[in-house]
């Protein structure tokens, strides 16, 4: 229950932060991500590439998504792993993401695909109870930016 109450927090940012300034049109959007959110749980969405391209991440949002990236290839050449510490890490960028969201479009509807899954990686890395739990859930946040890699740039 407290993962889905984090994740809807998360969404809901990120949906208000991408010029979302009707109520109508966000109390709508709420509802679309409840619906989504269950989507996802059930299928993952195939992301699209553009026309045979990847889709083009503006440099504000690509900056986070990078730094990210960094901490997680960081963190995999360190002997003693703090799971706990790099799940702050890509919290606080994810945080820093949803904000300063300027995507419009496709490409936007696109990323979604990628970051909606990716955001609940990184809740469960939190959520991890134990290191095999959480070495588990670095592996699938690695092969989530092997994804993100195949379709953005």
């Amino acid at each position: 229950m407290k993962k889905i109450t984090i994740l809807i927090s998360v969404i809901s940012l990120f949906l208000f932060s991408c010029g979302n300034t009707s109520n109508e049109k966000s109390k709508e959007q709420t509802e679309t991500v409840t619906h989504e959110e269950h989507q996802h749980n059930d299928e993952m969405q195939t992301i699209e590439l553009n026309n045979g391209e990847k889709w083009k991440v503006d440099a504000n949002m690509i900056t986070h998504i990078r730094n990210m990236e960094n901490d997680i290839i960081s963190f995999s050449t360190v002997e003693q792993k703090d799971y706990k510490s790099l799940a702050e890490k890509l919290q606080s960028n994810i945080d820093l993401l949803t904000s300063n969201c300027t995507m419009k479009g496709k490409a936007h509807d696109e990323l979604h695909k990628w970051l909606l899954p990716y955001i609940d990686l990184v809740t469960e890395l939190s959520e991890a109870k134990d290191e095999t739990e959480a070495a588990k859930q670095f592996e699938n946040i690695q092969t989530s930016f092997t994804t993100f890699n195949q379709y953005f740039q």
